[in-house]
């Protein structure tokens, strides 16, 4: 049978030792991400090249006085319009839906695709041409989008508020309940 161990000694390891272990962890941590260091020390040098970093370096020393030049700047009546336009218009950005945006839009590129193609034509559009192109399926869908655009720019807005939380697809149904009535 076995004896007991009664006597338990701590294993010291020395100042030496333990920097050099420090140094074996670093070492291997700098090998295994090497592809993201030298990515990072090549966007520090574009930085470096273009001012960017004496730029932070010097906002970063001076903060207080940066912050008090910011807040004065921002006192003018015309810098707090500005900053209110812009985050009214952050605001409506954030409200659009984009999913119903692409489509529309990837209409209008092909309608600009389209002009492009004819711009510098001598054609002359008469009246009847005009009637005659809405039995055009093309056409007449491109009027037909138009006008339901038409009608949205014009329906009342003025008793929506901000903080109303409506998404224009609610305003929409709102608007052709009312029509109902």
């Amino acid at each position: 049978m076995a004896k007991a161990i009664k006597n338990v000694q701590k294993q010291t390891i020395s100042a030496e030792e333990k920097r050099s272990n420090d140094l074996r962890e670093v070492e291997d941590a700098l090998i295994q991400n090497k592809s993201a260091i030298l990515q990072t020390l090549e966007i520090l040098n574009h930085m470096n090249e273009k001012g960017i970093l004496p730029l932070l370096n010097g906002l970063f020393g001076q903060g207080d006085k940066v912050m008090d030049i910011a807040v004065k700047a921002m006192d003018k009546p015309d810098n707090t319009n500005t900053l209110k336009n812009l985050l009214l218009l952050l605001g409506t950005l954030g409200m659009i839906n984009v999913k119903q945006l692409e489509p529309f839009l990837l209409k209008i590129d092909a309608g600009i695709a389209r002009v492009a193609e004819h711009k510098d034509t001598d054609e002359k559009t008469s009246y009847f041409d005009i009637v005659r192109s809405l039995k055009d399926p093309e056409i007449n869908k491109a009027v037909t989008i138009l006008m339901q655009f038409l009608k949205g720019m014009g329906q009342e807005t003025e008793h929506y508020e901000k903080t109303t939380g409506d998404s224009p697809r609610d305003r929409v149904k709102q608007s052709k309940e009312k029509t109902l009535e």
